[in-house]
């Protein structure tokens, strides 16, 4: 007999509603859920692979302790007492900050491991606590918070109601959107067009999204901040602003001021775009019946990302397009992280109220950027950090300077990975502790929901039981949290599991209940996780409404428009402008920039069989001219060299790239003994982050900068 298993996928941020087919314990067919009104039933090729994942002979599913003699499993009770203890040693010989924790991005798709996550790091109380955030979408969360109040006030294209989408360094084709939830976005980029409306890229390279495209421009890497300058002073000089009652008329003054120092007949110096083309934009923009700014990695990764977020935002702030309908918006989610008076309230951020040891580079929201990680473990003194807790992240193929860090990783005293693969990061560990799978627990989305373009809500339930003896990630830290509690009170530790009567579905019950759609809130809709199990596929809350002042979290309850953080920036800016007018391109030398395949999020997916089939995507994207002046032929092995380290890879020469400009995708790099990823092994490729380098950051945020990195290019010899 089959039975049908509804529930959204977890391998991107799109949250697509699935219907998996389940006879005699085993997956049949996975198929997009038609009946969820938010995907609509579109399907991924990601998604099918939820199966394989869960069938995959590489995952781990009990304890492993790195010994002289190989890997040994061993019981929970055993591997979890040791952690523990050796924990606790360190802590008490050298102090709190001597260990460390990375987050790896798959745990926001966690609700158990988030939640349960974070008291076990609250208990370690370490100030080196990091995570992919800082290699991502820090600066989204920095001026939200700079601008907004809060750092989860973060603006959502109003996608199925704009009429003009301008997007930079984003690539929504492939990443199902990106701080932006929006399943089936392919159709509902093109419902922009069919009612009359456009959507515009700017990109050095002409991505996915971009061949699709009304207008796709080339831009230089790291320039975006001009170009966006460029277009706010076109907006004032040809008065295509609007009035906002939430922004102070000094503040505006402020920006008219800064954006007046970069014209566009002196920007388009710097990235290439004409001032015609700058103009043009602009002026559809601010003329459109809703407009949105949108930019995403290619923005954030780069050495000015903060700056860029904080004029994107402006944008729509002075077009009148911020918190209006077909503009930049806000969620109401049925868990509100942002209502001050909500059970799940989340902290509206900090930053810089500490830094880090070596560099002093910024604390946000009590956590340092990755970028700091490595040195923090290779400087000795006071503070050096002597043991690492990984969890669900392969940080040597995804922070800068890969190679630095598993040189620094090789050398600590103790380290442990929550983790269900033995992979280039967790191969270090003197302990593997592998969660269940995401078929094997329930799953609420704390996050994504914050980021979708239409309020939504969904509860799935586990479509199988763990194997007898197996954990969930929130148990794993949960004993481990209490075990290392009674260590520092001196009492005696457990002989069997520690059990906790408090589970993530009752937390999330007593939220849903609370929140903005439940009973105490006087909502008709009776919120409830009751209610959820019993709406298989989910329940549509309706399109984004307008909340401000409302949600504001500024003490005053208006925009700052100008936070003087970014001001204290923008020297800097111009220090760079004109160094790109004053030097001198050296013969060979590239900006390199990342990208996506639909087909991949994290580097554990190149251990799927099906995402892994067609042509080889580890490739060196260059232009048909730069490689015939370099003698470069198609396939042609390139060896890229940065700072840092060099690489090898295979030439892919195509007109997708901006001349000047060289593209390698992230998550690749297999090619490392003791690592147990068949899959992935045949499709080893190369590690982009054994160039990128961790010594340029965005130094505002202390965001990583993988885009725009200097590289210089050669032919391998025969």
């Amino acid at each position: 007999m089959v039975r049908q298993h509804y529930r959204s996928c977890t391998l991107c941020e799109a949250m697509c509603g699935l219907r998996l087919e389940i006879e005699d314990d085993v997956v049949v067919a996975v198929r997009g859920d038609k009946e969820d009104k938010f995907s609509r039933g579109h399907l991924c090729a990601k998604g099918p692979e939820l199966k394989n994942l869960y069938e995959d002979p590489d995952r781990l599913k009990f304890p492993l302790k790195r010994t002289e003699n190989g890997w040994e499993k061993v019981d929970w009770v055993t591997a979890l007492t040791d952690i523990a203890t050796k924990l606790v040693e360190i802590q008490n010989k050298y102090g709190n900050d001597s260990i460390a924790v990375y987050s790896g991005n798959p745990s926001v798709h966690n609700y158990g491991s988030m939640l349960f996550g974070q008291r076990f790091i609250g208990r370690l109380r370490t100030k080196n606590n990091y995570s992919a955030t800082s290699v991502d979408q820090l600066p989204h969360q920095l001026l939200s918070y700079w601008m907004f109040g809060h750092q989860l006030l973060v603006p959502i294209p109003d996608i199925d109601r704009t009429n003009f989408f301008l997007i930079l360094g984003g690539n929504p084709f492939a990443s199902n959107g990106s701080l932006m939830t929006v399943p089936d976005v392919k159709k509902r980029l093109k419902e922009i067009q069919e009612r009359g409306g456009k959507y515009v890229v700017i990109d050095p390279r002409k991505t996915e999204t971009a061949v699709h495209a009304d207008e796709h421009h080339f831009i230089l890497p790291g320039t975006d901040a001009f170009f966006l300058l460029s277009i706010i002073d076109v907006l004032f000089k040809k008065n295509l602003t609007k009035k906002n009652s939430l922004i102070k008329e000094e503040d505006l003054l402020k920006l008219k001021s800064i954006a007046a120092q970069y014209p566009a007949n002196e920007t388009e110096k710097l990235t290439g775009i004409s001032v015609e083309t700058v103009e043009r934009i602009a002026f559809e923009f601010s003329k459109a019946n809703g407009a949105v700014c949108y930019g995403r990695v290619g923005v954030s990764t780069q050495a000015f990302g903060a700056l860029c977020q904080w004029l994107i935002n402006s944008i729509n702030c002075i077009t009148g397009n911020m918190d209006s309908v077909g503009g930049a918006m806000f969620t109401l989610p049925a868990v509100d992280m942002i209502d001050p008076k909500g059970v799940m309230k989340s902290s509206p951020g900090s930053f810089h109220t500490y830094g880090s040891r070596v560099r002093d580079l910024p604390e946000f929201n009590e956590e340092l950027p990755v970028a700091a990680l490595a040195e923090e473990i290779l400087t000795p003194g006071q503070g050096q950090v002597k043991a690492l807790v990984t969890s669900a992240g392969n940080p040597l193929l995804s922070t800068p300077n890969g190679s630095q860090l598993e040189k620094a990783v090789s050398s600590l005293e103790f380290m442990v990975s929550v983790d269900f693969y033995l992979n280039e990061t967790t191969k270090h560990a003197h302990y593997i502790l592998p969660p269940s799978s995401a078929l094997e627990h329930d799953h609420y989305d704390l996050v994504f929901n914050v980021f979708a373009v239409r309020n939504t809500v969904r509860y799935n339930q586990p479509a199988f039981e763990p194997e007898e003896g197996m954990l969930h990630d929130w148990e794993i830290f949960s004993d481990l949290t209490k075990r290392i509690e009674l260590l520092k009170s001196e009492k005696p530790l457990p002989k069997e599991l520690i059990k906790t009567k408090i589970t993530p579905s009752a937390i999330i019950d007593h939220a849903l209940k609370s929140g903005p759609y439940g009973e105490k809130s006087g909502s008709s809709v009776g919120m409830s996780l009751e209610l959820l199990k019993n709406s298989p596929h989910g329940v549509d809350l309706g399109a984004l409404k307008p909340c401000f002042p409302d949600r504001l979290w500024t003490e005053d309850k208006m925009i700052r428009l100008v936070p003087k953080e970014v001001v204290s920036d923008l020297d800097r800016l111009a220090k760079y402008g004109q160094k790109l007018l004053t030097d001198k391109k050296e013969n060979g030398s590239f900006l390199l920039i990342g990208r996506r395949h639909l087909r991949n999020n994290n580097s554990w997916m190149h251990n799927l069989p099906k995402l892994m089939t067609g042509k080889d995507r580890c490739t060196l994207m260059i232009h048909p001219e730069d490689a015939s002046a370099l003698g470069i032929k198609e396939e042609e092995e390139v060896l890229v060299e940065s700072r840092v380290g060099k690489i090898g890879l295979p030439a892919e020469i195509t007109e997708e790239m901006m001349r000047g400009v060289v593209s390698i995708p992230h998550g690749f790099g297999h090619a490392k003994e003791g690592v147990s990823l068949q899959v992935a092994s045949k499709f080893a490729g190369s590690s982009i982050n054994d160039l990128t380098d961790d010594q340029v950051l965005d130094e505002l945020s202390g965001n990583a900068a993988f885009s725009g990195i200097p590289v210089s290019l050669s032919k391998r010899s025969a």
